[in-house]
């Protein structure tokens, strides 16, 4: 066993991927002193440990793991030991260290990171979404979408997409216009999953204007006349009611909030 190159094990109650990361980074350091990293994720119970050190005491070898659950980590710390193998626990001394300057547990949980990892793919998932089914740009989102907002144009649609992606929710929004038929999707889906956008005339009004002339438009035009914008929301509640999905009045409402009852209405149809 003298001349045999060593063998770092990686031992993971998880999916091993940061013991194998210090295990290589340490690795290089030796030339080529160290041959084969061997990666045993998803350690979980005394009897695959127990499989990994009978395996081991054959091979000049070295164990570097990551397992959060105390009394596993003592019975592979023991183990190793009655067989004079070299353990190195990668993660108690920072946890330790962490423990005691927040006088607070280690939660002990397995995986927490591979579920935050997971957390934050499904948040850029929703939001890719959000993006491309924006606007009714394609109309076939609303099947595929968690929610599917509508309302005339100024209604908060966008931003209300986009905040709700940020929750892991895959919103869709199809805009409401009284000179276009709305796509036969939204007849298609649960109305649980629409939720219809409307606001205070005098409110759009407003906006619209400001609109118009931050785009350097003359601020009277047609999008911000107020009979048109009263046939624009008289024409959408008329397609909210046909449809017979929740209508939330967002004039005096922050993003957060409307945000914040759209949830509350997603969870309820559930």
């Amino acid at each position: 066993m003298e001349n045999q190159l060593t063998i770092i094990y990686v031992v993971s109650d998880s999916l091993g991927e940061t013991a194998e990361l210090v295990a290589k980074a340490a690795a290089v350091q030796f030339n080529s002193s160290v041959g084969e990293i061997k990666k045993y994720p998803f350690t979980v119970d005394e009897e695959q440990i127990k499989e990994i050190i009978d395996e081991a005491t054959t091979e000049k070898c070295i164990i570097a793991f990551t397992i959060v659950d105390p009394g596993l980590r003592e019975y592979l710390i023991n183990m190793a030991s009655q067989n004079n193998i070299p353990v190195i626990d990668i993660m108690a001394p920072l946890i330790g260290a962490i423990e005691k300057v927040t006088n607070q547990e280690a939660r002990g949980e397995a995986g927490l990171n591979r579920l935050l990892d997971e957390d934050y793919f499904k948040k850029i998932e929703a939001i890719e979404f959000a993006v491309k089914y924006d606007d009714g740009k394609d109309p076939r989102g609303a099947k595929m979408a968690d929610v599917v907002l509508i309302g005339i144009s100024r209604t908060s649609k966008t931003p209300l997409s986009m905040y709700l992606a940020h929750r892991n929710i895959k919103a869709a929004n199809i805009p409401i216009v009284p000179e276009i038929e709305p796509p036969k999707e939204l007849f298609q889906i649960s109305p649980k999953k629409i939720i219809g956008l409307t606001t205070d005339p005098m409110v759009l009004n407003h906006i619209r204007q400001e609109r118009l002339k931050a785009l350097g438009l003359d601020a009277d035009a047609n999008y911000a006349n107020m009979d048109r914008i009263l046939q624009e929301l008289e024409y959408a509640e008329s397609i909210m009611k046909r449809i017979g999905c929740p209508i939330i009045d967002v004039s005096t409402k922050a993003v957060e909030e409307t945000a914040a009852i759209i949830l509350e209405i997603i969870k309820g149809g559930k």
